[in-house]
């Protein structure tokens, strides 16, 4: 009989549902001796007379099928033990964590690729709490690294394929079942960072949201 749990995502998770699964298993074992107990009988006791045959003084039956599942019992309990083991270095070891599990990124990973320049009142944005002078560091899955000097189209891809909502990591969440002013599915018109300053764009759109950042491109999403 194997032994397996899925991990849940959090590590402490992990751990504390395998210790418990331990307690279980240990407290079967413990039934599963008391039967043996009662029938004065170990794991080594025969079950057959001198004649060989079957012992009328114990439950020959219960005895060997608590033998059975006692072994069965030590093999989980010793899996069991050596994947607490894993969990707790999980836990007390960041090197041995996973990935989703590891520290937040670095500042370069969150630089912020636009700048909010105004929200319009009463859209999505303001109601998830958006407000001037805002830095957009991260839209979805999306940073800074995922734009070019030549190129918005992940942003716009990325708007398109999840209609029902897009989260700033940074900002907020808002919802995007509805349009806003009739101008595309999040409606903001935002620009690929550059190093230039004199390059600016602004707009506004469903989310209710006016980006003003340095730009080389653009386009509605």
């Amino acid at each position: 009989m194997g032994f397996s749990i899925p991990p849940p995502p959090n590590p402490m998770e992990h751990a504390q549902s395998l210790i418990k699964k331990k307690s279980n298993i240990e407290a079967e074992i413990e039934s599963q001796i008391s039967i043996l107990n009662a029938n004065q009988s170990t794991l080594q006791t025969p079950l057959v007379d001198a004649d060989g045959f079957p012992r009328a003084d114990i439950d020959v039956y219960a005895v060997r099928g608590a033998r059975v599942r006692i072994i069965e019992l030590r093999n989980d309990l010793r899996d069991v033990t050596e994947e607490i083991g894993k969990a707790l270095e999980a836990i007390y070891d960041p090197s041995r964590a996973p990935k989703d599990s590891q520290p937040e990124a670095g500042a370069d990973e969150l630089a912020p690729f636009a700048k909010v320049n105004g929200v319009a009142p009463g859209s999505p944005a303001a109601e998830a709490g958006l407000q001037r002078e805002d830095l957009v560091v991260k839209f979805g899955p999306l940073d800074h690294k995922a734009f070019s000097a030549s190129s918005l189209q992940p942003l716009a891809d990325h708007v398109a394929a999840n209609e029902d909502s897009v989260a700033h990591e940074v900002l907020a969440d808002f919802d995007l079942t509805e349009s806003y002013n009739d101008q595309g599915l999040a409606g903001g018109t935002v620009g690929v960072c550059d190093s230039n300053p004199s390059n600016r764009l602004g707009g506004t759109g469903h989310i209710g949201v006016s980006e003003e950042i340095p730009t080389l491109n653009a386009c509605a999403i």
